[in-house]
């Protein structure tokens, strides 16, 4: 089964478009695993038992596991994701981005060592050092396009004076991955809840790709408007690519206490039940 095929499937199943963030800040865990990173996966496992029929996805944050050591905890975690929601595909947050024989090996640590179903990716430096991952069959890449922090403004919002029409930088990315780089129909696209006006026009330039849209939560993003952006449908059925909308920190830290599993479950059953109301 492909990536687009299991999405689809798991949004229809758990009428959800919601995707948790997995990015365990030892930090932040709770209780006597505060501060101890051997227990990121248990943490990052309790969640995803929590939650393992409330979502369309799951997104492991590789930073968090690989700056403490802990890639062996990660390669655990993505283990037990397929025992436990075996229907719920995985996006690896990598945000790879290089050519040749480097980006041959980013895919492979994400598809082979990993075993996600996708991966986000920057497209900074172009056609190929994205294709490397479309060399596997059925996976996903999610590439950056209107990032939610405030600093993609300084090269996303840019226009491109050589590119007939001069589209905005956001918007090429856009239409590449609509059109000309998504050859097998694998690509989708990384755009911030905190710029509905850019998820609607990201949503024009293509219809027909996958959305990942992070920022709904601790960042600010309404539920309602980010789906409003960037779904469309009618009684007859959808009519545009699905809508991905990733919460993270507002539902791993929805409690400091040894109930944080059953918060993390009741935060994720009202981001869940908020964003599939949007018609």
């Amino acid at each position: 089964m492909d990536f687009i095929e299991m999405l689809l499937r798991a949004e229809a199943r758990h009428r959800s478009r919601l995707c948790v963030g997995l990015d365990p800040d030892p930090a932040r865990l709770p209780g006597r695993w505060r501060g101890r990173v051997e227990h990121l996966y248990d943490f990052c496992a309790a969640i995803v038992d929590a939650t393992a029929d409330l979502v369309c996805a799951y997104k492991p944050q590789i930073a968090y596991f690989a700056a403490h050591g802990a890639e062996a905890q990660l390669e655990r975690l993505l283990a037990h994701i397929r025992v436990a929601a075996p229907e719920v595909p995985i996006i690896l947050d990598a945000k790879r981005g290089d050519i040749g024989s480097t980006a041959e090996q980013y895919a492979k640590e994400a598809f082979e060592r990993y075993g996600a179903d996708a991966v986000t990716l920057s497209p900074f430096m172009g056609y190929d050092s994205v294709e490397p991952y479309l060399r596997y069959p059925g996976k996903g890449v999610f590439l950056l396009c209107r990032t939610s922090n405030p600093g993609g403004d300084d090269l996303q919002a840019r226009r491109l004076a050589d590119v007939p029409g001069q589209p905005r930088l956001y918007e090429h990315i856009a239409a590449l991955a609509q059109g000309p780089w998504n050859r097998h129909g694998q690509m989708g696209l990384v755009v911030g809840a905190t710029y509905p006006q850019e998820i609607e026009r990201v949503r024009s330039i293509a219809p027909t790709v996958p959305l990942l849209i992070p920022g709904v939560g601790a960042q600010g993003g309404d539920a309602a408007t980010t789906v409003g952006a960037g779904w469309r449908g009618d009684a007859q059925g959808r009519t545009t690519g699905p809508v991905i909308v990733n919460s993270s920190r507002a539902i791993l830290y929805a409690s400091a206490g040894e109930d944080f599993a059953a918060a993390a479950r009741a935060e994720a059953e009202r981001t869940r039940a908020a964003l599939w109301l949007v018609p």
